[in-house]
This record gives structure tokens, C-alpha cells and sequence, in this order.
């Protein structure tokens, strides 16, 4: 019997002692492997969280969440054995000085970011960029100014066609729509825009070359600064000189609403003056909180990227996780930028910002998947080589792609201006 004990607390020892040595060399193993595990990589997102320009920072979060929440579960970045990206969200608020102060922020608290994106307006991207090309940060950006690729940067990269090109691309086509639906040009022109870097670069474009090439007499033009706090007056001078054709260029929210209640109001809406925009916000969903369907029925907008053919599943995955109605440019196009920060880290090699903004500079991509038209490759400017434009109309209450035709989700057709 004494023996059976002593025997048992031999294996009871054994047991403990091999139970130790399992555990030990399991966190061991353990221990190595996170040892080995590639560090996350850091990209960051500069975009509007308050202020006025809240929205459009709120998707662009949206679509860089999607973007990097693909490519880590499609295996990260393969170079780098796997390594996982890692989203870094900044609020730059609603002002150049706050957009500027942000940055500075930015590029001293993150100092292993590899790349950033975002900005939204132009006049923010110009003071942001300013900041992450002193630091050699290389930086996406959708906003359209021209001078942001004007000014011999090398750390910036506009995946967007610049405003001029955006103006020289879309207004012919809208030009020749109207006379194929109407048998008639449009003659005059009003134009009512805010005064940021976009909306200045587009209007520049026109009236320099576009307007005289296209045959428009421009015949009232009315600048604001946002915030706009009453359209009225704006809108009594459009139906006093009653254009053939409107452009409205608002880029906060808030003001594309106002003008959209006030052309509502004076009875210009629904075609009663064909009314386009350069600008995506005239299209985001908030439109519909003051106005019916049928007031923005056939207004379109020129804009560098839309949610369009080929996009179906990206669209359906928004809906689903964000409950937003449809995929408007800032989604899309940070979504792309993800996907192409990917692949400059692919081509790098190595978590560097200086490397990967080489990357950028000398990489050939081939068709661009997430942006319309063009290739995966930039000029010596930073500006993405064959970059397109999209034309959306509002159609029975959601605005639907209808230019180029290999993106279209609908035919166009052009609002029949009241007699």
C-alpha cells in the first residue's frame, strides 16, 4: 500500500513537472511568435470631424474603415510578411489655421506614419500639405484645386483630375446632352458658387476658356463664404435674369441646402432652369432632409469619382455596415486610396515614408479600379496620369452615374428648361 502511494505521488510529480514544461514552452512559443508577428503599419486619415464640413469627413472615414479592414483580411501587406494596417483618424476641423494646426499635430505625434490621405476642401488640403512636405509625408488627396500640384511638391499625389481638367471634361458633355435632348444649346449662364480652392479653380477654368469655347455668355455671377446664411438674395438675381442653364457650387452641406430650398421656393426647380454642380455635395443624401425627390429631379453635378458600374458589392457592403443609401466620392475614393497605399507598400518593401512616396512616384498600377478613368501611375506634377471625370443625376430620388458610358448605372436626360 505504501508503495502504490509513493508510486502515485511519483506520477503526480511527473505529471506537474511535464504540465510546467508544456506551459512554459508554449509561452515560449507564443512569446516568439509575437516576437516575429510584423508590426502594424500606420496610415493616416486627415479629414473633418466637426464644424460645418462634418459629413464629408464622416464618410471618408467610412471608406478608409472599409479599405483597410479588406486588406488586412485579404492577408495585409505581403512584402512585409503580412503586416497589418493600422488607421490613424485626425480631425481637422473647419478652418485652414485648424486644418494647418492639425497636421502640425499629426506629423509630431505619429512619426511612423507611412502615408496619410483625405483633407476634403481644397483650401484645407493646401495648408495640410503644406505641413506633410516639410515632414516628407507623402499624402493622397481627392480635393481638386490645380494649385495643389502647382507648387513642385514631391510628397503629394492627387488621385482626382484637377479642377480645370474636371471643367474641360464635363461641361462639353453636359453641353452636348442639353442639345440632344432639346435640339438647342444653352446660351446664358449663371453661376453662383462659395469662395474655396475648388470652387475658385473650376470657375477660373470656365470662364478663362470653357465658356467662350462652348458658346456661354456668362451673364450673373454671385461668390459667397461659407457658411451661406441666406440664399435668398442670391436666388431672387438667378430668376430675375432667367439663365438657360445654372451652375451652383456650393461645398458645405448646409449651403447646398439652403440654395436648393430657396430654388425651390422662388419656383426654379425641377427643370424649370437646368441647374449643375462641380461639387459632390449637392448629390450627398442630406439634400433630401429639405427637399422632396422631385425638386432635385435632374440636377446633375460634374465630380472626379461616384459609386458606379463594377462597384455593386462595395455599395451593397456600405449600405449594410453604415446604412448610407449610396456610395458618393469620398467613400470611394479613399477606399481606392487605401488600396493604393497597398500597393506602394507592396512595391517599397519596407514600412518608410520616403520609400513609399518613391513608390509612388515611379509606379505603373495599370487601370485604376476604385477612381474613373486613367492608370495607377502619377506625372512628375503628383497628379494621377488619364484621371476622368463622373457625371451623376439626381433620378427619382437617388443620384445615379450617368457619364462615361462604360460606369453609367442609368441614360441621362436633360431637365426641359419652362418656357
Amino acid at each position: 500500500m505504501s508503495q502504490q502511494r509513493e508510486a502515485n505521488k511519483a506520477s503526480k510529480k511527473s505529471l506537474t513537472r511535464r504540465t510546467v514544461l508544456s506551459g512554459a514552452a508554449a509561452m515560449g512559443l507564443s512569446t516568439i511568435a509575437r516576437a516575429q508577428a510584423p508590426a502594424d503599419v500606420k496610415v493616416g486619415l486627415i479629414v473633418p470631424l466637426s464644424g460645418i464640413y462634418t459629413r464629408p469627413g464622416q464618410v471618408m472615414r467610412m471608406g478608409a474603415e472599409m479599405g483597410v479592414e479588406h486588406i488586412n483580411a485579404q492577408g495585409g501587406i505581403k512584402s512585409l510578411g503580412g503586416a497589418k494596417l493600422k488607421l490613424v483618424v485626425i480631425d481637422c476641423g473647419d478652418t485652414t489655421e485648424k486644418a494647418k494646426n492639425a497636421a502640425q499635430r499629426m506629423v509630431a505625434q505619429e512619426t511612423d506614419l507611412v502615408a496619410a490621405t483625405g483633407s476634403y476642401l481644397s483650401s484645407f488640403t493646401l495648408a495640410v500639405t503644406e505641413v506633410t512636405e516639410r515632414a516628407e509625408l507623402p499624402m493622397l488627396t481627392l480635393s481638386y484645386s490645380d494649385l495643389l500640384t502647382e507648387r513642385g511638391f514631391k510628397y503629394i499625389f492627387q488621385t482626382a483630375a484637377p479642377a480645370s481638367r474636371q471643367s474641360e471634361l464635363g461641361l462639353p458633355e453636359l453641353m452636348k446632352l442639353a442639345e440632344n435632348a432639346s435640339g438647342k444649346r444653352p446660351k446664358k449662364v449663371a453661376m453662383l458658387m462659395d469662395n474655396t480652392a475648388t470652387s475658385v479653380a473650376t470657375a477660373k477654368a470656365l470662364k478663362e476658356k470653357i465658356f467662350a469655347q462652348e458658346g456661354l455668355q456668362l451673364i450673373l455671377e454671385e461668390v459667397w463664404t461659407p457658411p451661406l446664411s441666406d440664399a435668398t438674395p442670391l436666388i431672387q438675381k438667378v430668376r430675375s435674369t432667367r439663365p438657360d442653364l445654372l451652375l451652383f457650387m456650393p461645398n458645405a452641406v448646409s449651403d447646398a441646402k439652403l440654395g436648393l430650398e430657396k430654388i425651390n421656393e422662388f419656383g426654379l426647380g425641377q427643370g424649370k432652369i437646368p441647374t449643375v454642380s462641380f461639387s459632390i455635395t449637392i448629390a450627398e443624401p442630406d439634400m433630401l432632409q429639405s427637399v422632396s425627390p422631385e425638386v432635385v429631379q435632374g440636377i446633375m453635378t460634374v465630380v472626379a469619382n461616384w459609386g458606379s458600374k463594377g462597384h455593386e458589392e462595395l455599395i451593397a457592403e456600405l449600405k449594410a455596415k453604415y446604412k448610407e443609401p449610396w456610395m458618393t466620392q469620398n467613400v470611394i475614393s479613399t477606399y481606392g486610396d487605401m488600396w493604393l497605399i497597398k500597393l506602394a507598400l507592396e512595391k517599397a518593401a519596407k514600412a518608410d515614408r520616403r520609400a513609399v512616396a518613391e513608390a509612388f512616384r515611379t509606379m505603373d498600377g495599370g487601370p485604376s479600379k476604385h477612381y474613373p478613368g486613367g492608370q495607377l501611375k502619377f506625372d512628375e506634377k503628383g497628379r494621377r496620369v488619364g484621371a476622368g471625370v463622373v457625371v451623376v443625376q439626381w433620378q427619382s430620388g437617388v443620384p445615379v452615374t450617368v457619364y462615361p458610358p462604360d460606369l453609367a448605372q442609368a441614360a441621362p436626360f436633360w431637365p426641359k428648361k419652362s418656357s
